[in-house]
């Protein structure tokens, strides 16, 4: 276990004894036991509501930062330890899905993450409690507190509860697929080059901003792809381009024998 910080260090958000009823709640239902609530409470403080707050408080995103180094050395050793017959670059691939945006806010969402989420007013206004980066990030914020609260032990239980079954989808080809890399792969293979983003356009004001990005394929054109941010737009326009380009759906993609063509 790493040593514990006092709570002025961390600048942790107070907890009230109805925030306490709150956070008992997610440690039920997520099998996380914390030795300090503060803690818990500050990875689920996103930076809107400590911007807002009229206290010094902090925010999650060192938690993220360091939840998310975590998050990849669990998942990495776990891979390596059951698929001794893959190569580096297999395991490489299945652990980008496996730790995504997608895969990790489905997580959250699972797990009620936007109900205890503290957010700024006009954050909430927007959707924030909805928005995948924000749930992702919070989920990694929780796997950094819980490692700094009771090591790596606890903390490799809580993380293998929920992202074995995410690698069991990679490996059965059940997963939502990555169009960037994709395309990426096959734009190398039929053309020799890479795709091209450029912004067409974003709308909206800044608390809620839409963008609109354009995907260039040898000479060709594609999309617009919308997102609310830019990896998301360049992820949509991906899928319009590899679509139209291979006539075919990712999500239909598995050989008959039910291994992945992807992997």
């Amino acid at each position: 276990m790493i040593f514990l910080k006092n709570a002025d260090d961390f600048r942790t958000p107070a907890v009230s004894s109805e925030r306490k009823r709150e956070l008992l709640l997610f440690e039920r239902t997520s099998g996380a036991r914390f030795k300090r609530q503060d803690l818990l409470n500050l990875a689920f403080c996103h930076r809107s509501f400590a911007h807002e707050s009229s206290e010094n408080i902090g925010n999650n995103e060192r938690l993220e930062f360091l939840g998310d180094s975590v998050l990849g050395l669990i998942v990495s050793e776990y891979l390596f330890q059951v698929l001794p017959d893959r190569q580096e670059g297999d395991l490489a691939k299945i652990k980008s899905f496996v730790v995504s945006e997608d895969s990790l806010a489905s997580i959250a969402r699972g797990l009620k993450i936007d109900n205890f989420i503290l957010i700024g007013k006009g954050e909430e206004y927007s959707g924030g409690r909805g928005k995948k980066a924000i749930l992702a990030d919070c989920f990694e914020a929780i796997i950094g507190a819980y490692f700094i609260d009771s090591g790596i032990k606890p903390c490799k239980k809580f993380v293998l509860r929920f992202l074995v079954p995410e690698i069991v989808k990679v490996l059965e080809n059940r997963h939502r697929k990555d169009f960037k890399t994709l395309l990426q792969e096959y734009a190398q293979k039929k053309y020799r080059s890479y795709p091209k983003y450029s912004l067409v356009q974003k709308t909206g004001p800044d608390h809620n901003r839409t963008f609109w990005m354009e995907v260039r394929i040898h000479d060709k054109v594609f999309g617009p792809g919308e997102g609310k941010n830019k990896k998301e737009a360049e992820q949509n326009a991906a899928g319009i381009a590899f679509r139209e380009l291979t006539g075919r759906d990712p999500e239909e993609m598995g050989d008959q024998d039910g291994e992945s063509r992807d992997l």
